[in-house]
């Protein structure tokens, strides 16, 4: 019954994981005010039942006035909010700054700005949020104030707009009076301000594809993306006697930069690096130099780049850059003229104090170095390795051990007088299916390492996990060849040893795939987090209900061994081992033997499809461009 106790503890752990951030919106979201509920839930479409108010339609620079957040109905209450103010023109900068409030229910945080967005800092039901919002000294002009509201997890608007403020120079505004009491009525029409989406936005019908491989170098994500002039990230290099142009456009998954870099090698490591990163609705750009362990990008002088154009709209950032053709940085020349580089195109959604944070939504290598006076369409470094370690670890710790730990849990008293190769068959089996869990994750081990080439340099505990899982792994069947005699005292010894250690590693293999799911390189969709949640609750279910039949099986020995009938050995017994259990003699399979038979295929057949599904995920990842390709390919 262990097993099955950590197993449901790993369930509720990762049900846990799982739910909202109880204290307020993150920094990353600052610009699209969408928030990441459940793996993508869509916002409302309909026109939302909040409202937000203020208390003048003019302050002036440096004033304050009082901003609320109320239903429009008093019975109307919500969790969650994030207000925050804007022009009502390019680039649409956040403006202004809210002041503290005595009561604890809000928190500030800085979008690019000091105390420029207001948030929650618990779920629970609020009625009416009321904040001072004060007026920038360096504008004029109309602003906006947009809100995301969340009624629960599951509802929420984004996008609301206030009537236009007007900030006007300091004397000139009228008196503040109170919240006013009477609600604009219920619009038919949606809101005027549209957020970014928080799916990938493609990049298509844009003349950044206009030239490439014919006067200038580029290179796109997803794999084979420019020939269709549909990529989500691009990067594009055009040589021009002693200057180079880096183009660089990325509208996938709500960026908080995009960045690329030149490297004598295919790894993010001692490296020179272009970035571009929006900040108060403009993109900057910067020069870094990246280590690797740990990851980070050290911000280096720009003199050898020069930003000539850029924007910032709708989510999608897009910078032209002029670098020089020969540079130094950290002590290492680069000589775009002469020298072959390989391309190395990132983004991520956060961004530290001085430098960029780890490329959490994307990182590719180019499959190859070239100079980049040479006009050609770079193909991305193959990913099979990752494909194929993903598909071992699966299978093995999905598949096979799944199966070899239950058939030996609670199958050693069935098929009673039936053997393969001389030993009982569950047994046989158990060895089988054990013998393939631990070749198939040795081998996705070793293939993992030599394409990484290294440690990872992502900061996600799959790595570490997964390291554990394979000492354990490796040590099992070591363990099993210098097992003592089934008649000797230090067997028991051996018996809980080796069960724990194949349940243990069993589970930190399942969080480890879990963590997985987070990795840039596997790109593997969010939702992927619910089909291994419901692996794990059926894995977990079908121990309880051969737990009923092994306690019934238990139950029923203890009757006959009262009615002094000669009893059979159940599972479990040699754990601890006495010497009645190891003079009893199985001659039949234990009660209930048809019935667990029928339950095991059952079990085997949803285990195969539920490995069969990850597989496919993980192997087609990203598997919904992969669906996207196949479904053109049909229709054409």
């Amino acid at each position: 019954m262990l097993s099955f106790a950590l197993l449901s503890t790993v369930l509720l752990v990762i049900l846990h994981l799982s739910q909202p951030l109880p204290n307020g919106a993150p920094e990353s979201v600052c610009f699209t005010l969408m928030p990441f509920h459940g793996g993508g839930i869509p916002p409302q479409n309909d026109v939302s039942p909040f409202d937000i108010q203020t208390t003048a339609s003019t302050v002036g620079q440096g004033q304050t006035l009082l901003v609320e957040i109320e239903g429009l109905t008093s019975e109307l209450k919500f969790g969650g909010f994030m207000l925050q103010a804007r022009s009502v023109t390019p680039p649409y900068a956040v403006v202004g700054r809210f002041n503290p409030t005595s009561d604890g229910l809000v928190k500030l945080i800085n979008c690019n700005g000091q105390d420029n967005t207001i948030t929650h800092v618990s779920p629970s039901g609020k009625s009416r949020i009321s904040v001072e919002w004060e007026a920038p000294q360096d504008y004029l002009g109309p602003v906006v104030f947009n809100a995301t509201v969340a009624q629960d997890y599951a509802h929420f608007w984004v996008g609301i707009e206030s009537e236009p403020v007007q900030v006007v120079p300091r004397g000139a505004a009228p008196p503040t009076g109170g919240i006013s009491t009477t609600r604009r009525p219920f619009s038919s029409t949606r809101p005027v301000y549209e957020p970014a989406p928080v799916q990938s936005k493609i990049l298509s019908t844009d003349t950044i594809y206009d030239g490439c491989g014919t006067t200038k170098s580029c290179f796109g994500f997803p794999d084979n993306c420019l020939s269709a002039r549909q990529c989500q990230v691009i990067t594009t290099v055009t040589a021009r006697g002693e200057r180079f142009y880096f183009e660089l456009k990325s509208g996938h998954m709500n960026p908080a930069y995009v960045a690329v870099g030149l490297s004598t090698d295919n790894r993010m490591m001692d490296d020179s690096i272009i970035e571009c990163i929006p900040q108060g609705g403009v993109v900057n750009v910067y020069a870094s130099w990246t280590t690797a362990r740990p990851y980070s990008a050290i911000r280096q002088p720009g003199n050898h780049l020069r930003l000539l154009n850029s924007s910032f709209s709708d989510g999608v950032i897009y910078c032209n850059v002029e670098r020089d053709a020969k540079s130094t940085v950290m002590g290492k020349q680069f000589d775009l003229l002469n020298n072959e580089y390989y391309l190395l195109l990132c983004s991520g959604s956060n961004i530290r104090d001085n430098s960029i944070a780890f490329h959490d939504i994307m990182f590719r290598p180019t499959s190859r170095s070239a100079r980049l006076t040479d006009p050609t369409n770079f193909e991305a470094a193959s990913v099979l390795l990752y494909r194929l370690h993903g598909a071992f670890m699966l299978v093995a710790w999905i598949g096979t051990a799944s199966a070899g730990i239950l058939i030996a849990r609670y199958f050693k008293q069935t098929w009673v007088g039936s053997q393969m190769c001389g030993k009982d068959q569950w047994f046989a089996w158990h060895r089988v299916l054990m013998v393939s869990t631990w070749t198939l994750t040795m081998a996705g081990f070793i293939i993992i390492f030599v394409q990484v080439q290294g440690w990872s340099q992502a900061q996600n505990p799959h790595a570490i996990l997964g390291l554990v899982t394979t000492i354990i792994c490796f040590l099992q069947p070591i363990g099993a060849f210098f097992r003592p005699h089934p008649g000797s005292s230090n067997r028991p010894y051996f018996n809980w040893g080796h069960w724990f250690g194949g349940n243990a590693a069993h589970i930190l293999a399942i969080v480890a795939i879990f963590f997985a799911v987070k990795l840039p390189r596997a790109e593997l969709p969010e939702w992927m987090d619910w089909i291994l949640v419901a692996f794990v609750a059926f894995h977990v279910f079908m121990h309880f209900v051969f737990s009923i039949f092994l306690w019934a099986q238990i139950a029923g020995c203890a009757s006959d061994r009262s009615s002094g009938q000669r009893i059979t050995a159940f599972p479990m017994t040699d754990m601890t081992p006495s010497r009645s259990s190891m003079g009893s003699e199985r001659k039949q399979d234990a009660p209930y033997s048809r019935l667990r038979k029928i339950l095991l295929g059952f079990y085997l057949t949803i285990i195969t499809l539920f490995t069969i599904a990850l597989v496919v995920i993980s192997v087609l990842a990203p598997i919904e461009t992969a669906v996207s390709e196949i479904t053109t390919k049909i229709s054409n």
